[in-house]
């Protein structure tokens, strides 16, 4: 997650915010917490809470206590709140692999854009070439 959360800040373009374990407002009684995420909010020292239309992208990274609330509970909760952006990332082997979601604005719900091992080049949110291996010690 560290390491994640550290390439993401050094990937990001400027306007955006990769920060971690920070929760997302959804409605009065619900906000979940993702391990990582990408906000277009500008820095706020005293910020304790992200609203989802600052929140570009969500991620989840699964362990065995997170299992069901990272791959049905928290996907389902970010769509319906619009978030444009879900990667879960899974363990396979010792190595991360990224599962990576958009929204699709007609059902609210995410559609997989691709699975990523050893690399994950995306242009959305933003562009990004991301080496996964360096990601684990």
């Amino acid at each position: 997650m560290d390491n994640l959360n550290f390439a993401l800040r050094q990937a990001v373009p400027e306007g955006f915010q990769a920060t971690r374990e920070m929760t997302v407002r959804l409605d009065k009684k619900s906000r979940p917490e993702p391990d990582v995420l990408v906000t277009t909010a500008p820095y706020d020292p005293d910020r304790t809470w992200y609203a989802p239309e600052d929140v570009v992208l969500v991620v989840e990274v699964v362990s065995e206590e997170s299992a069901h609330r990272d791959r049905s509970i928290k996907p389902f909760k970010y769509a319906q709140a619009r978030i444009p952006h879900f990667w879960r990332v899974e363990d396979e082997d010792g190595a991360p692999t990224v599962h990576a979601y958009e929204l699709d604005a007609m059902t609210s719900t995410y559609v997989p854009t691709g699975i990523h091992r050893e690399r994950l080049k995306a242009t959305v949110p933003f562009p990004l070439d991301l080496d996964l291996t360096k990601l684990v010690p």
